[in-house]
């Protein structure tokens, strides 16, 4: 393999290209024009521009991305995570063009890719399961009848969701139909189907996952778990490795029921099995995401594996270069997601210019970004900056480091998570580890987060702002006013 192209955009992209280069391998970017002048398509050493900034007319048009690859004699293609990355119909074009698809077979995705196919997979192969329907469900009475059999609180789920699309928690009967409604629509508003299933709600949940690894040659492993239970909108914010309940028995327990998953479905590359851990530390099978995910530098830097090399390793044909017995969790590592949203505002993105983005540095720390100061947030695609990831000695090594990073971290412009993620890393809950993916319900409310710095930041913002782009006095009046009443509140998408 010596060319690959990235079907990806931002620092997923680079993050992939930079492991490329170091395999001595070519590499090519598309963009969309809003990305025409990004770090990672500078730093590819071809780049194709595909279409318009919407992901519908640029990142998700896999015949034109297949276009591109013949045209460069490309060998192989990585989707890095979202837009292409689970699409088995995409990977099948991509095979049949006589490319290497860099991720699992087709096969692989559509069986684990939908939620009652993978639910039956894990259940045929005993896999501890959350009570719920075996199968898809939308007549009312049946669905309250089941309802009323599980228990409530319950869930009613998506079978094709993803990032807690198509979720509806339902915590009486008299709640059912109209939770239903809201659950079918925004299914088919996604992603195009509206089947819908029912599962018992845990008590005290936390979300954790085991990131598996698999090779063509029947070999695969576990590369122990990740904590992510702080989450917002049933989508992620701090992620953790190790986790700071699990046993090694049950660690052990659950990266087995993991390989055995990805067993089930002649799994190869990198994946990751997801389970609910209740209060009891009782365990059950969520899903599997057929892809890399967002959250994977924590477990490269506790094991030492860089996962996008084994990825390409992998799907190039080679065999595990090590076995279970050979892995080893060193030190800990933590994760928080860089976002453009606003934690005082109910988390809704936010755009703007990056006037001032300086991020951290030192021993252990580690920055995926594709962005760079004075760059536009482009309000087309996921609104992720950037993701901050420390490895420390251990658990409360990690977490002061973090918040040292968190504090050196510099971003005028837009509202961000950061202030919410030291909030979290200062409680008391996350800190003695008692705490589930309830952990923003409970114990965060906007006005738990300070203004402190904000004018402070605000007016070196404008004073950086004014500087490089040379304005005229006129309008240097307009900018002071900004200090005063904060243009960029004022911009918060509604």
């Amino acid at each position: 393999m010596k060319k690959i192209l990235i079907a990806n955009r931002g620092e997923i992209a680079l993050r992939v290209m930079r492991s490329a280069k170091e395999m001595g391998i070519k590499t090519v970017a598309v963009f969309s024009e809003a990305d025409r002048n990004a770090p990672f398509v500078r730093y590819a050493d071809e780049a194709v521009c595909i279409g318009p900034p919407p992901s519908a007319q640029s990142y998700l048009q896999a015949d034109k991305i297949i276009a591109v690859c013949k045209n460069l004699n490309v060998d192989g293609i990585h989707p890095g995570y979202g837009f292409l990355s689970e699409n088995a119909d995409f990977a099948r074009k991509v095979k049949k063009a006589g490319i290497t698809f860099i991720g699992p077979s087709a096969e692989a995705m559509d069986m684990m890719g939908d939620k009652l196919s993978a639910k039956a997979t894990a259940k045929k192969n005993k896999i501890p399961m959350i009570p719920g329907s075996d199968g898809a469900i939308s007549d009312l009475k049946e669905a309250t009848k089941l309802a009323k059999e599980i228990g409530f609180p319950l869930l009613i789920k998506a079978s094709a969701g993803g990032g807690g699309k198509g979720m509806r928690l339902v915590e009486k009967e008299t709640e059912i139909e109209e939770q239903m409604k809201m659950a079918i629509s925004e299914a088919i508003s996604a992603f195009g189907n509206g089947a819908v299933f029912i599962e018992k709600y845990a008590k005290g949940p936390r979300h954790i996952e085991i990131q598996i690894l698999a090779d063509n040659h029947g070999n695969c492993v576990y590369l122990f778990e990740r904590e992510c239970s702080i989450q917002r909108r049933h989508q992620k914010v701090i992620e953790e490795a190790p986790s700071s309940v699990l046993t090694p028995e049950l660690r052990k327990q659950m990266g087995e029921c993991a390989v055995a998953v990805a067993k089930a479905c002649n799994y190869s590359g990198a994946g990751t099995v997801e389970f609910l851990v209740d209060d009891k530390l009782n365990f059950y099978f969520l899903e599997m995401n057929t892809r890399l995910q967002v959250e994977h530098p924590v477990t490269e830097m506790i094991t030492g594996l860089d996962l996008v090399k084994e990825q390409i390793k992998v799907a190039r044909g080679e065999k595990l270069s090590f076995t279970q017995n050979d892995l080893k969790i060193n030190g800990h590592a933590l994760e928080v997601r860089v976002c453009a949203e606003d934690p005082a505002n109910d988390f809704l993105p936010d755009i703007g210019k990056l006037l001032v983005y300086k991020t951290p540095s030192g021993p252990g720390v580690r920055v995926d970004d594709g962005f760079e100061e004075g760059m536009d947030i482009p309000i087309y695609y996921d609104p992720m900056i950037a993701k901050l990831v420390v490895h420390g000695a251990d658990r409360k090594d990690a977490i002061s480091k973090m918040l040292r990073a968190i504090n050196d971290y510099k971003i005028v412009g837009v509202e961000t998570t950061l202030d919410f993620c030291t909030f979290v890393l200062n409680h008391e809950a996350f800190i003695s580890g008692k705490f589930d993916t309830g952990f923003i319900k409970k114990y965060f409310t906007p006005e738990m987060l300070t203004d402190s710095g904000n004018e402070n930041d605000e007016a070196l913002a404008i004073v950086t702002s004014f500087i490089f782009s040379s304005q005229k006095e006129t309008q240097s009046n307009a900018i002071v006013q900004d200090v005063k009443k904060s243009k960029w509140r004022q911009n918060r998408l509604e």
